[in-house]
């Protein structure tokens, strides 16, 4: 299972950093990422990390304020969020399946494991 934290509420500019433990599994052969889905919205791959935490994929519209990386011996990824916006505010899950780092985030189908998510709440 993934099980996500650091979701919170916080102000336009400011940063949080959320974490997604893996248990259960094999985390350390499978890539992870983070996505979003806000009310109304459709659910948005934010970020994602390969196995080796040694290639990225991030959305455009996060590039350059977030940061996503992975400790294996912890089983745990990050997702460092900084300069926040009222527009990514949202409920943040993470996902875990064995597709390179840009079809994990892309590709619509559904993945092999999934958290609950934890709520974003940026403020203006």
């Amino acid at each position: 299972q993934l099980v996500e934290s650091g979701g919170g509420l916080v102000q336009a500019g400011g940063s949080l950093k959320l974490s997604c433990v893996a248990s259960g599994f094999r985390s350390d052969l499978y890539a992870i990422g983070w996505f979003r889905q806000a009310p109304g919205k459709e659910r948005e791959g934010v970020s994602c990390v390969s196995p080796s935490g040694g290639s990225t994929y991030y959305a455009d519209s996060v590039k350059g304020r977030f940061i996503i990386s992975r400790d294996n011996d912890k089983n745990t990824v990050y997702l460092q969020m900084n300069s926040l916006e009222p527009e990514d505010t949202a409920v943040y899950y993470c996902v875990g399946d064995l597709l390179n780092v840009r079809d994990l985030c892309v590709w619509s189908g559904v993945r092999n494991y999934r958290g609950q998510g934890t709520q974003v709440t940026v403020s203006s």
